[in-house]
């Protein structure tokens, strides 16, 4: 397994659950043992939690299992032909079988190496940039994403004075919809961020060798003791250039997530065919991660019995004291229809299809239950006009 986060660790397990009682090897880039993302923007970023508690797995754990753990070093490249993955260190590791489960990093701007520009995708980015939050502190988020929603959200609990830029007119609409991103921005506004949207950075100012402030396109300088860029990732495939693998916006794959002979991807990485929507999906959310390392694992040892890998995709997010969470495949989406309670009340489910097809659904402030029944409609493909008014409400 290349990559020892989410997918990686999930898959290491699945073997071993499955009966392998071959060499189980897991390689990651970093040092720590794996451990959840999730809570870095979150829990981690507030102090609410240490750091100790986002491990996933003791090297007990680990050992018990009898899995050869590789840290500290990265998977350099690959010789599909030579069944090797040489790693940064230099090591030659054979394999029988590989699952590619490099993950993403984030999208950097040419000014990113100033100090007080931040990042957010590993523990260390989130333990820096935590002991820069204070009261009184000022932040400027550059992207309304749901990664920069989170840090403006936990940020303002602390009292940090929160700017929040975002190039598109409505956050996150291109995801979730306009009367929903339209909904999050007056969120964020009620809980004191200074949102700015329709606008970009153009440059960061700078004084003492560390930022001072952003300044925009529109003239505007924003004051700034820190930034964080949230402007997307990119998938950590660079290394396997040449390879021979097809790359494309990740590692393409098939319905099975098989990338070649012998070779799977999981997690951040792997772009595969979805039946059930019929497109190409990446999916860049923990319960995918662990859910299609399980499936690739399962795949890889009875190949004769491989399933293709059609989940529901589930996310959720925290923001300002709401819980959004979401089912099904919401992006290009050709509407968007509130069924229940009213974003006026902070407390709503909004239906999303595509073509005739029912594809998603979200829910802001609403208890899990609300959403997760419409789970199983998304999973059948459901006829967006056989929903009538009183199915959609019942």
């Amino acid at each position: 397994m290349a990559g020892a986060s989410a997918a990686g660790l999930s898959a290491a397990e699945t073997v071993r659950r499955e009966g392998f009682a071959g060499t189980v090897t897991l390689v990651g880039q970093e040092r720590h043992l794996p451990y959840d993302r999730p809570p870095l923007s979150k829990q981690v970023l507030t102090g609410t939690w240490p750091a100790e508690r986002t491990a996933l797995r003791t090297a007990d754990d680990l050992k018990a299992l009898g899995i050869d753990l590789r840290l500290g070093t990265a998977a350099a490249a690959l010789s599909p032909t030579a069944r090797t993955v040489t790693l940064a260190d230099g090591t030659d590791l054979g394999y029988d079988a590989l699952i590619i489960a490099t993950g993403v990093s984030p999208r950097r701007l040419p000014w990113c190496g100033t100090p007080g520009v931040h990042v957010l995708r590993d523990l260390q980015d989130a333990l820096a940039l935590r002991q820069r939050l204070a009261a009184g502190r000022r932040l400027v988020v550059v992207g309304a994403g749901f990664l920069g929603s989170e840090v403006a959200s936990a940020a303002r609990s602390l009292d940090v004075d929160v700017t929040l830029v975002e190039p598109a007119a409505v956050p996150l609409a291109h995801a979730v919809g306009h009367q929903v991103g339209a909904h999050l921005a007056e969120v964020h506004r009620d809980h004191g961020v200074d949102l700015r949207l329709g606008t970009q950075v153009a440059d960061i100012a700078a004084g003492a060798g560390r930022v001072t402030g952003v300044r925009l396109t529109d003239g505007t300088l924003l004051p700034a003791d820190d930034v964080l860029v949230a402007v997307g990732s990119e998938p950590n495939t660079a290394w396997l250039r040449g390879s021979g693998l097809r790359l494309s916006d990740g590692v393409v794959c098939d319905a099975y997530s098989a990338a070649a002979p012998g070779v799977y991807a999981a997690g951040d990485v792997a772009r595969w065919h979805h039946p059930l929507f019929d497109t190409c999906l990446r999916v860049e959310h923990r319960t995918n991660a662990a859910e299609q390392g399980m499936a690739v694992a399962r795949n890889l040892l009875r190949p004769e019995q491989a399933k293709p890998f059609t989940p529901v995709p589930y996310f959720w997010s925290d923001q300002h004291g709401r819980k959004i969470q979401a089912y099904g495949h919401l992006r290009g989406h050709g509407e968007a229809r509130v069924v229940e309670g009213d974003p006026a009340d902070g407390r709503f489910l909004v239906l999303y299809r595509t073509g005739r097809t029912l594809t998603g659904a979200l829910a802001v402030g609403m208890p899990p239950k609300a959403l997760r029944r419409w789970r199983a409609a998304i999973a059948a493909g459901t006829d967006w006009h056989t929903l009538t008014t009183d199915s959609l409400v019942a």
